[in-house]
């Protein structure tokens, strides 16, 4: 059964073309996107720098005469014909400085450049202030430390070693994204594991030869391996695709250097990772065995995809305040325990004996929904037409 239901899956094309399409176009938007701001970036920069004359008033005293005349600036003592010539289109702008720019704005009018043309007059503005009071102070070294110009390096340590931080976080967190592509990728698939044999009306036929123990079995073995395969096929390309554009085009370095492979973190998350799966690919498949046919089993997928979603809404918590009762209920609630427990995880604040008893707690209700669903499929195998009655299914034997 599980040979089967691989080579099935693995033969088709779409399979392969619905992989690879996904880190393909990525990889396109990727890359255009990088073009796209590279260009406007240029452009917005361009914008910002271009030069233009300005009329202003300094009542704060602050501004330096020679640099406003450099950077195209005339001093004026009459407002309202700076502020005519603006509107009448004889001036580009006319800056007003106020007595206290550390309590007051800069007002500033000016003629319409454009949204990226109009950012050159903030930054001429802002500039001029900058400048002049880095003229007045003499020193560039307090001119950067009253701009806040200051850099740092932080190094921690946990238990007399030195700590990774961030770096530590990431690749647990690797597993928590597979969770999500598993789900999602190959939730429809799995829902829909037993209503071909349905639809197709071939159920009775397929009983005769098989047991419905080793026929659920075999679809929840074979979509986990599909899901393995999936993974890899779908990280291959994005990687490979990363490696070759990220120094031609403006994507960001991961900075693999800094990244820290804790063990234990590591182990917990692969097991998490797979019981989780396991859960959902067992629920999936029981549900898709109590309905008739796709279209009534569709919304179903909804309700699961949501569930993985929940922990998201106590994201802080989960990070800050992992004894929280609303994380606490999201850690042991089955349905959101894989995400939260995953997350708890990566941050390091998922103690090993909770772990293990999520662990436990996803075995047992994967056993007991894989049960369940054996029942559901030989009791409803042949409800074509209408869904199974759950009650009936469950207490009629075999």
């Amino acid at each position: 059964m599980v040979r089967f239901e691989i080579t099935r899956t693995l033969n088709k094309p779409r399979f392969w073309i619905a992989i690879l399409t996904v880190p393909v176009v990525l990889t396109l938007i990727a890359a255009l996107v990088s073009l796209s701001n590279s260009g406007s970036g240029t452009s917005a920069a361009a914008a910002a720098q271009a030069r233009f004359t300005f009329a202003y008033t300094d009542a704060s005293g602050l501004i330096d005469p020679a640099l406003a005349t450099t950077a195209g600036g005339t001093p004026t003592d009459d407002p309202a014909e700076a502020l005519a010539q603006v509107r009448d289109g004889q001036l580009q702008a006319y800056i007003a400085y106020p007595q206290d720019p550390t309590t007051q704005d800069v007002v500033i009018q000016a003629a319409d450049a454009g949204v990226i043309g109009n950012s050159r007059y903030d930054t001429t503005a802002t500039s001029l202030l900058q400048a002049s009071v880095a003229e007045r102070i003499g020193s560039p070294q307090l001119t950067d430390l009253a701009g806040g110009q200051v850099g740092t390096s932080l190094t921690t340590y946990d238990q007399g070693e030195r700590s990774a931080g961030i770096g530590a976080v990431i690749p647990p967190l690797l597993y928590l994204v597979a969770f999500y592509l598993l789900i999602l990728l190959l939730g429809n698939q799995m829902l829909n594991a037993l209503l071909e044999e349905k639809e197709n009306r071939v159920t009775e036929m397929v009983l005769t030869t098989i047991d419905p123990t080793d026929l659920i079995t075999g679809k929840v073995i074979a979509l986990f391996t599909v899901g393995v395969v999936q993974m890899l096929v779908f990280a291959a390309p994005t990687l490979v695709g990363y490696l070759a554009l990220h120094q031609h085009l403006a994507i960001p370095d991961l900075g693999l250097d800094g990244l820290a492979l804790d063990p234990q973190r590591m182990l917990i998350g692969a097991v998490l990772l797979v019981c989780g799966f396991a859960l959902f690919t067992a629920t999936l498949v029981a549900l898709g065995a109590a309905m008739p046919t796709a279209k009534d089993a569709g919304p179903l997928f909804g309700v699961m995809t949501v569930l993985i979603f929940v922990p998201f809404y106590a994201v802080a918590l989960v990070v800050t305040a992992p004894g929280a009762p609303i994380v606490q209920a999201f850690t042991y609630f089955p349905y959101t325990a894989p995400v939260t427990a995953l997350l708890r995880n990566a941050f390091g604040n998922l103690p090993l004996w909770q772990a293990g008893v999520v662990t436990l707690e996803l075995v047992v209700l994967t056993a007991l929904v894989l049960r369940v669903a054996v029942q559901i499929f030989r009791y409803g195998s042949i409800a074509y037409t209408e869904k199974v009655n759950l009650r009936s299914a469950l207490a009629r034997r075999r």
